[in-house]
Order: C-alpha cells, then structure tokens, then sequence
C-alpha cells in the first residue's frame, strides 16, 4: 500500500477521534471547569458551535475532512452527516430524521445550562446544604 493511502487514513482515523471528542466535549466538558476553571470559554464556545450545526442543518468543516481522508485512503466516504453515520444509527437504524437534529441541538443548550446551574449552586457559590 502507497505510503500516501495509509497517511489518508491515519488522517482519517485522527480526524474521527477528533469529532468524537469534541462531541463527549461537548456534552460533558461542563464537569471539567472546576477542576480547570480556564476552559469554560473553551467549553461554551465548542457547546454553541455543536448547537449551531445540529440546529441549522450545517456540516462541521470535520465531516468532510473526514471524509476526504477516508475516500484518499482507498475507502468509502459515508454519506451525510457525522452524527447521522456513528451517532444516529444506533438510535435510527433506518435513518435519523431531520427532528433529531433539532432536538440534538436544543438538549446540547438544555443540558450544558443545567450543568452550570448545578455547578454554580453546588460548588461554586458553595451551597447545597442551607
């Protein structure tokens, strides 16, 4: 195999593993910032672009990178989006409709301002007990 196929899908793989954390990052990085107060504009920044694209139906500049890596690797580029090939099929084995998208985009909000609420309440204005 040309060296220039396995690079393509190193690049591929890398850019995959990429996504998948930014997603979890997304999702969970909430529970990072007291340990590493620094990132929280890191965190809302990666939850608003998460929301944005799930909300208005745009591709993250990942999923075709991924998908270039992949199809120069000697492979086959799925079609659509990132969430729809790994996510969606576990939960939509014949298709993620456009509503998941929306509600995907909505819960990201949802979630991540319940994470801070607990957070502010809990640790950072150091309540919980009365």
């Amino acid at each position: 195999m040309a060296p220039t196929r396995i690079l393509s899908r190193v690049l591929a793989d890398a850019t995959l593993s990429f996504h998948f954390l930014f997603v979890a990052f997304a999702v969970a990085g909430g529970f990072l910032v007291p340990l590493v107060p620094r990132i929280v504009w890191i965190h809302l920044a990666v939850v608003l672009w998460s929301s944005i694209v799930n909300l208005f139906d745009w591709t993250c500049p990942l999923t075709p990178a991924e998908k270039r890596f992949r199809s120069a690797g000697g492979g086959d580029a799925y079609q659509g989006g990132f969430v729809e090939h790994y996510l969606g099929r576990l939960v939509y084995p014949l298709g993620m409709p456009r509503r998941l998208e929306l509600v995907a985009g909505i819960s990201i909000l949802v979630w991540n301002a319940l994470v801070y609420a607990g957070l502010y309440f809990f640790i950072w204005r150091g309540g919980g007990g009365g």
